[in-house]
């Protein structure tokens, strides 16, 4: 497996240099601010949104089980860098790869920028699907620019993925146990007009 997430990366890499405009876009798309600025606007903009009142409590409690699955699936991420430390692709294969993106020092496995991505995709997928559809698809491009750059294995894509989707269906499932502190959190906020 190893050996065919190498070839993957090595080969897409090994396409930047040839059209500049595109290794530009992959340079602002890979980078820490595009993404995640694209991300966290889709969640504010779907915390104040809903037609109705009882739709905007239901669009901001989903917001608010997105937010904490964020922090989770960090924490997640963390726990399995510290457990397998996994090196980035430019430096098993610096010789091969044209790296496009500064170089991170955690490890590679899992994609904690793709794994926040598709926890907000997640979170919007279950308000709306068009736009959660709207929304995955940028956390894959968002994957494939860092792939492209040559920080990422497929597999940590994958992986990261995984652990959004995961993250946001385990952060749902415990709501139930912390409902009416969960609603009541969404009430006080509500008061205090950010809501």
């Amino acid at each position: 497996m190893n050996s065919i997430d190498a070839d993957i990366v090595i080969w897409l890499n090994g396409l930047s240099g040839n059209v500049k405009v595109f290794d530009d876009f992959i340079r602002i798309t890979a980078s820490d601010y595009l993404m995640p600025l694209v991300f966290s606007l889709a969640m504010l903009g779907l915390w104040f949104s809903g037609k109705t009142p009882a739709e905007r409590v239901r669009y901001q409690l989903t917001m608010l089980m997105g937010i904490s699955a964020l922090s989770i699936a960090n924490f997640v991420v963390w726990l399995i860098n510290i457990s397998w430390d996994r090196p980035r692709p430019f430096i098993e294969h610096a010789d091969q790869l044209n790296l496009l993106f500064y170089s991170p020092t955690d490890p590679s496995f899992p994609a904690n920028p793709v794994a926040v991505g598709f926890v907000a995709a997640t979170a919007a997928w279950s308000i709306n699907r068009k736009f959660g559809l709207c929304m995955y698809a940028a956390a894959t491009l968002f994957g494939f620019s860092r792939l492209y750059a040559g920080v990422f294995y497929p597999t940590d894509i994958v992986g990261g993925a995984i652990v959004g989707i995961v993250i946001y269906g385990f952060t749902t499932y415990l709501r139930r146990f912390l409902e009416p502190l969960v609603t009541g959190f969404v009430r006080l906020i509500r008061g205090l007009s950010a809501a």
